[in-house]
């Protein structure tokens, strides 16, 4: 910092601030360090770009698309790791398919570059390109034997039908020490792997451990979040709704909506399986077109500044400016699905934009959905998963919210409870499009035989035929899981006796 105040018009002592920032943790000065780079030289391509992955990652949006329209526009081609940096600004903002083409790019110019690689097969597995992914994934392990990423995405592939792998990964846990993001990577890996083995204790053990470490390097705040849920549950109310009489009129969305790891992929796939219906997969754009309009500059990506703000918006507006985003991602069929979880949030504005979409919200039980949660590694969203006191008081007012939404927007939504369509997918998926006012098809009970990319931590499994196996699977870990069990208990929200 010494240098940086004898030298404060040097944009390469900015630049290097601004990377140390980056490797601390610490966005804020490193958002302000590029920021005085871009200032100094408006043409430097990497700052512009970190300004644009620190921007998508703190939900400022409008300054994302700018910084990151600027990056793409002095970009030559000359730096590999620039164009990694530019691929995981799209990503972040949900254009995936964009963001696979500048990964690619940046792949082509640096082969070697293993840690480029590795993002590379995670788009290619968010598309749905899983044989690419796992030759890429492979080529880097041969590389790099410790990488935890690696490791992980590919545990992620195929069910585990030996010890080999875990084994493999036990290995690098023990014998080396293990920086805190790679101990999370594989302990997940490893963990995924025990359960597919069916060694439950030693699977919640990698779950565990895996979570504090992730834990170590995300951001939540409890109170927060609380304040957040209260601006939602007092700003929409029905008399709310009933001023909003300008609209977007268009019958094209599909919402599916809930938490996270609840079947929202496999209703989807029963969906689009559908003549009429295209799968658009997790768009991030309504989210995005509230900020748009709202010109958020919150450091959250959801607040209740954000949400009280969010309530003057004009719908035809919020609801033009969500369909022309999606406008390159919806497919030629007369309806798309949006299946993003954390719509539920979005709601009300949905109703008041797009009046005339259909929602589906999947139910399931409220412990398996812990559970689910709990043991999964996700990227940037659901900050909460890796506490199991955190993820359950969030749970309880997801819990609350849905109860409130009900009661106030009846008929509005379709409850769907994922064990029922484990149990009975025809049954249930005509119910399903009876609700969307389509001709049932066949092929919608056939859906496991889709070969379209499937865009969430469900891959795998969800190009298999339904099956039950997971319903109830919490009960491997009762002991392990009873903080999540005693909150639900608590709040009313599970019965005392089934324990």
């Amino acid at each position: 910092m010494t240098i940086l105040r004898q030298h404060p018009d040097n944009e390469q002592t900015h630049f290097l601030v601004g990377l140390i920032g980056l490797a601390s943790n610490d966005h804020e000065k490193a958002a302000l360090a590029f920021n005085s780079v871009t200032s100094l030289n408006p043409s430097h391509v990497a700052a512009w770009a970190h300004l644009a992955k620190l921007r998508a990652q703190s939900g400022q949006i409008n300054r994302a698309d700018h910084a990151l329209a600027m990056a793409v526009q002095h970009e030559n081609g000359d730096i590999a790791e620039v164009q990694d940096v530019i691929a995981s600004s799209y990503s972040m903002l949900g254009e995936h398919q964009t963001a696979n083409q500048w990964f690619k790019k940046a792949a082509a110019k640096a082969p070697d570059n293993l840690s480029i690689a590795v993002n590379l097969a995670n788009s290619q597995i968010y598309l749905g390109e899983t044989d690419a992914a796992k030759s890429q994934l492979v080529k880097v392990l041969e590389l790099a034997p410790n990488n935890g990423q690696a490791h992980w995405l590919l545990s992620g592939l195929s069910k585990a039908e030996n010890n080999t792998h875990v084994t493999q990964i036990e290995s690098i846990l023990t014998s080396n020490p293990v920086p805190t993001q790679a101990e999370a990577f594989l302990c997940y890996g490893a963990g995924k792997e025990c359960e597919d083995l069916e060694d439950w204790d030693r699977a919640f053990a990698y779950f565990e451990r895996g979570a504090r470490a992730r834990r170590k390097h995300v951001s939540f705040d409890n109170a927060k979040e609380e304040e957040a849920f209260n601006a939602l549950k007092n700003t929409y109310t029905e008399q709310w709704l009933a001023t909003k009489s300008n609209y977007c009129d268009t019958q094209a969305p599909i919402f599916i909506v809930g938490q996270p790891r609840t079947g929202t992929t496999l209703v989807e796939r029963i969906v689009t399986s559908h003549s009429q219906v295209h799968s658009a997969g997790e768009l991030m754009h309504f989210g995005n077109a509230v900020r748009r309009q709202c010109n958020y500059d919150g450091s959250e990506r959801f607040s209740a500044s954000l949400f009280e703000s969010a309530a003057s918006l004009d719908g035809k507006k919020l609801g033009t400016t969500y369909m022309e985003s999606t406008s390159k991602l919806r497919g030629t069929t007369p309806h798309f699905v949006d299946k993003l979880p954390y719509n539920y949030q979005y709601l009300p504005l949905i109703l008041a934009a797009l009046p005339n979409a259909k929602i589906i919200h999947l139910v399931r039980d409220p412990m398996d959905v812990c559970f689910s949660v709990y043991k999964q590694l996700f990227a940037d969203a659901y900050p909460h998963s890796y506490d199991l006191e955190e993820m359950a008081r969030h749970f309880v007012r997801y819990y609350r919210l849905m109860d409130i939404w009900r009661q106030r927007f009846p008929g509005r939504f379709l409850d769907v409870r994922y064990e029922e369509v484990a149990a009975d997918v025809e049954a249930q998926g005509r119910r399903v499009i009876d609700y969307l006012q389509l001709p049932w098809e066949q092929a919608c009970a056939n859906f496991h035989q889709q070969e379209t990319a499937v865009t969430t931590a469900s891959a795998v499994q969800v190009r298999q035929p339904a099956h039950t196996r997971s319903v109830g699977r919490w009960r491997r870990y009762e002991k392990q899981l009873r903080p999540v069990w005693e909150i639900l208990i608590q709040e009313n929200i599970v019965d005392g006796s089934e324990m």
